[in-house]
C-alpha cells in the first residue's frame, strides 16, 4: 500500500469514527441530556487536540454547536463555537472561506444580546487576520455584516461593511437604514458619512461604489448627478478629485461647500484625514482628542500608513453612529 493510500485510509477511519462519536452525542442531546452531552464534547475536544486531531476537533464542535443550537441550548453551543475558535489557533489554520462561512453560521445562530457574541466576534476576526492587530478579513466582515443587516441592527451592520469590499451590500443596507428609520431630509447624510468613511480607510473602489449604487436605488433620490442635494454634489465631486489628484481642486471643493458639511461636524475630521492620504496634505498639529470623537478617529483611520486599526476599537466592535 503507497504512503498516500494509507493517508486516505487514515483519514477515512477518523472520519468513521467522529461519526460514530456523533451519534452518541446526538442521542444524548434528543433525550434532553444537555449537560452530559456538553461535557463529552468538551473531553473528545481535550482528547483529540492532545492527538494533534485538529480537523476531527473543529468539525465535532463545529457540528455540536449546531446541533445545541437546534435545541436552544444557547450556552452549551457558544461555548463549543469558542473551542472551534481554538482548534484554529492553536493547529494555525490558514483562512479558507468555507471556514469563514462556518463562523459566520454560528454568529448568526447565537442570542444577539448575549456577552458571548461579542467575545466571538472579537476572536474570530483577530484569528482570520493571522493574531495581528489589523481590523479582520474582509470576507469575515462581510458576511457578518449581512447577518447583522438581516437583524436589522443597522448601526453595527454598517461597522462591518466598513472593513469589508462589499460596497454594493453597504449600499443596499443604508437604503434600507435610510428608508426605515432616517428623515427624508437625511438621505444624503447616510452615504455621505460611508463614502467619506470608506475613502479614510483607503478604499476608494467601495467609496464609488457605495455611491452610485445608493443613489441609484434610493427612492427619495432623483436621478443624477447633478443632484438637488448640495452634499451629494460634493460627493460626487469628491471622488472626482481623489481619482485626479489634484489637492488645488480638493481644497476649492471643501471651500465651496463649507455649508453642507457644516450638517456633521464629523465632515471636515474625515476630509482632513482624505487630504492627508489622497492628495499629501500634512496633519495638522492639533491636541489629541478624547472620548468617543478620539475612539471614532483612532478605529476608523487609524494613525499610520499600514490601514492597521486600533485593536481596542475592534474588540469592542463599537458602530460608528450617523447622529
Amino acid at each position: 500500500m503507497s504512503e498516500q493510500e494509507s493517508l486516505r485510509c487514515s483519514s477515512a477511519r477518523n472520519r468513521g469514527g467522529v461519526q460514530r462519536v456523533e451519534g452518541k452525542l446526538r442521542a444524548s442531546v434528543e433525550k434532553g441530556d444537555y449537560y452530559e452531552a456538553h461535557q463529552m464534547y468538551r473531553t473528545l475536544f481535550f482528547r483529540y487536540m492532545s492527538q494533534a486531531k485538529h480537523a476531527e476537533a473543529r468539525e465535532l464542535m463545529y457540528n455540536g454547536a449546531l446541533l445545541f443550537f437546534s435545541y436552544n441550548q444557547q450556552n452549551s453551543a457558544a461555548d463549543l463555537s469558542m473551542l472551534v475558535l481554538e482548534v484554529l489557533e492553536k493547529s494555525e489554520t490558514k483562512v479558507e472561506e468555507e471556514i469563514l462561512e462556518n463562523l459566520a453560521k454560528l454568529f448568526s445562530l447565537m442570542d444577539p444580546n448575549s456577552p458571548e457574541r461579542v467575545a466571538f466576534v472579537s476572536r474570530a476576526l483577530k484569528w482570520s487576520t493571522g493574531g495581528s492587530s489589523k481590523l479582520g478579513h474582509p470576507k469575515l466582515h462581510q458576511l457578518l455584516a449581512v447577518t447583522l443587516w438581516k437583524e436589522q441592527n443597522y448601526s453595527e451592520s454598517r461597522y462591518h461593511f466598513l472593513h469589508s469590499s462589499d460596497g454594493e451590500g453597504c449600499a443596499q443596507m443604508l437604503v434600507e437604514y435610510s428608508a426605515s428609520r432616517g428623515f427624508r431630509s437625511e438621505v444624503d447624510m447616510f452615504v455621505a458619512q460611508a463614502v467619506l468613511q470608506f475613502l479614510c480607510l483607503k478604499n476608494k473602489s467601495s467609496a464609488s461604489v457605495v455611491f452610485s449604487t445608493y443613489t441609484e436605488k434610493h427612492p427619495s433620490i432623483e436621478k443624477g448627478p447633478p443632484f438637488v442635494q448640495p452634499l451629494l454634489n460634493f460627493i460626487w465631486f469628491l471622488l472626482l478629485a481623489v481619482d485626479g489628484g489634484k489637492l488645488t481642486v480638493f481644497t476649492v471643493l471643501c471651500e465651496q461647500y463649507q455649508p453642507s458639511l457644516k450638517k456633521d461636524p464629523m465632515y471636515n475630521e474625515y476630509l482632513d484625514r482624505i487630504g492627508q492620504v489622497f492628495f499629501g496634505v500634512p496633519p495638522k498639529q492639533s491636541p489629541s482628542y478624547g472620548g468617543l470623537l478620539g475612539n471614532l478617529l483612532n478605529s476608523l483611520m487609524g494613525s499610520g500608513d499600514d490601514d492597521d486599526g486600533a485593536e481596542e476599537a475592534q474588540e469592542d466592535s463599537s458602530p460608528i453612529e450617523l447622529d
